[in-house]
């Protein structure tokens, strides 16, 4: 269902194979940088498995390269322009997040990385179910009073370079705000671990980055978007 959506997408949207192709080596050449320089060792924390030690995300693809991409057929259609490369792998992960009450911070000695500042989920067409994001994230925007300038740091599901690249379009973002350390494509999206994730990493880089609103989006199979916005404290 997720495949033909993202093929319904990319037909509505007229996204080429390159523009795909180049949105998804974008995303590995970031995490590879993110990677390599330490950025991801605040997010992570380190699982002992048999006296293996997981500390490193295990997805990502330093040395792809855009003639590798070109070479592989479409996944989901003869004719089509998603392939393995563009699309978001099959991953395990987990991932976790506290939400608390600023009493129950204060109460417990926590320090807070964001404040919570709107929440919302919109319906979309099941058949283009990758556009949910946009849908949800203007009515987040107009629940907290912003407009999509306002946001700093914007972190996007990333199932298929075809499905982020429409909301980017649609929504008017800065690509330059857009996944900064890259995105499911190379990290993973492993479902029911990939909403927790964005968030917890959009409210991490708030505060990297010395920033005062970010957004977290993604959609949902079946016709979905979410949408929540921080703020900084």
């Amino acid at each position: 269902m997720s495949g033909t959506a993202s093929e319904n997408v990319a037909k509505q949207y007229q996204l080429s194979r390159s523009q795909q192709d180049e949105f998804a080596i974008a995303s590995q050449q970031k995490a590879a940088a993110a990677q390599q320089q330490g950025r991801f060792k605040d997010e992570i924390i380190p699982i002992d498995c048999d006296s293996i030690i997981v500390e490193m995300d295990g997805c990502i693809r330093a040395n792809t390269s855009i003639e590798e991409m070109a070479g592989l057929k479409p996944a989901f259609s003869t004719d089509g322009t998603v392939t393995a490369a563009n699309s978001s792998p099959l991953t395990d992960g987990a991932s976790a997040t506290l939400v608390c009450s600023e009493e129950y911070a204060i109460q417990n000695k926590l320090t807070p990385l964001a404040r919570i500042n709107s929440i919302a989920v919109s319906g979309c067409a099941p058949e283009t179910m990758g556009l949910g994001p946009i849908f949800a994230t203007k009515k987040a925007l107009q629940r907290a009073s912003l407009t999509i300038t306002d946001i700093d740091i914007i972190e996007i599901n990333e199932a298929f370079a075809s499905q982020s690249i429409a909301c980017i379009q649609e929504l008017k973002v800065d690509i330059n705000r857009v996944n900064i350390d890259g995105g499911a494509i190379a990290l993973g999206h492993p479902l029911g671990a990939t909403g927790a994730r964005i968030t917890g990493k959009a409210a991490a880089l708030l505060k990297r980055e010395n920033k005062h609103y970010a957004l977290a989006t993604q959609c949902i199979g079946g016709g979905q978007g979410i949408a929540t916005i921080l703020e900084s404290l």
